[in-house]
């Protein structure tokens, strides 16, 4: 499959067989990683690693992949460019395009900014653009997901149950990118998927929208509710995390002083804290399956939004689903970047 200088912005941007292809690729970077086999698909190769929020799995997963696969990362703090002054993303994505091979971005914290940033980049250059996370979809944290997913579970998933659920968080108010990114990703490989958070919580409309035409298309669920203990009843996989109030994080767009930006964070978590109670423990454990399983794509806020005793159990599988960041991250990277397709 030939998928040189793609784009990789959204899932939804690709079919169904093109990202089969990359979970193919990624299963056999995995096995070739752990019996230390040598992969080194793009030799001589640059990618730009643009983040404009902090990271520590994805910046290290796509620094440790490019290596592995003889390329080399560079990476590059918003912050300390001349972006920092203004300078347009069309200007940037020409200037890092004619000085390497992929542009992978990370720009999350405001509806409405860094996916229209991401394709502005990708616009101006032929080289492709990777969607490290963004305000509409986080498609390199999924995309492991979903591997990992499989790897429990087996490539056939119909019937499965994945409940996607906020969570209290008391620490800053998250992007709504990875719960919709779960919620667009996993109807269209069988998964039954419940969403369920508070009233305040909803996600952007048009996520919602390709939530519910990928569930139909699929022949799979697509349910809403705001009762927690309601949803987790009958899972087989259970992802509650914490994110930002849609409205109160779509105002970002407009504020333009740092006083704005953290009165509005301070009422995003005075709105967190009505809902304490939102946390996946023990007891909610229980009500699932017996062997469902809990994921998070991290950091957790433990004891907010998780116990210890859940994380660090027998049923969680969020370190070798961390790991399966660094493989999915291979698999993208030598699928769009790569001269020969595979």
């Amino acid at each position: 499959m030939n998928l040189k200088g793609k784009d990789y912005i959204e899932t939804q941007d690709w079919t169904k067989a093109e990202i089969e292809h990359l979970l193919d690729l990624a299963d056999k970077l995995k096995d070739d990683f752990k019996n230390g086999r040598p992969t080194p698909l793009l030799p001589n190769q640059t990618a730009f690693l643009l983040f404009f929020d902090k990271s520590t799995r994805t910046r290290n997963a796509f620094e440790a992949g490019a290596t592995q696969l003889a390329a080399h990362a560079h990476f590059l703090d918003s912050s300390a460019t001349q972006i920092s002054h203004g300078e347009t993303p069309k200007d940037t994505g020409i200037i890092l395009g004619s000085m390497g091979h992929g542009i992978c971005i990370r720009h999350d914290l405001i509806p409405g900014a860094g996916n229209s940033y991401m394709r502005e980049v990708a616009d101006a250059t032929d080289v492709p653009v990777i969607n490290m996370q963004c305000d509409i979809d986080h498609p390199t944290q999924t995309l492991a997901d979903l591997q990992t997913i499989r790897e429990i579970f087996g490539k056939n998933l119909k019937g499965r149950k994945i409940v996607v659920s906020w969570a209290f968080a008391p620490s800053y108010a998250k992007p709504l990118s990875v719960p919709q990114g779960l919620i667009t990703l996993m109807p269209r490989f069988g998964l039954d998927v419940t969403l369920v958070h508070p009233p305040e919580y909803k996600l952007m409309p048009k996520c919602m929208e390709d939530a519910r035409n990928n569930a139909k298309e699929a022949g799979t669920k697509f349910e809403l509710t705001d009762d927690m203990d309601a949803a987790f009843e009958g899972a087989d996989i259970l992802y509650p995390k914490s994110w930002g109030a849609f409205d109160l994080m779509s105002q970002r767009l407009e504020l333009k002083t740092q006083k704005q930006l953290a009165d509005n964070e301070a009422a995003c978590l005075e709105l967190n804290a009505k809902y304490k109670s939102w946390i996946c423990d023990e007891r909610r454990m229980k009500l699932a399956k017996k062997e469902a399983v809990y994921m998070h794509c991290l950091p957790a806020d433990r004891g907010n939004e998780v116990t210890d005793a859940v994380i660090d159990g027998p049923q969680s599988v969020v370190f070798p689903e961390a790991e399966n960041r660094l493989h999915t991250a291979k698999a993208i990277m030598a699928s769009v970047m790569r001269e020969r397709p595979f």
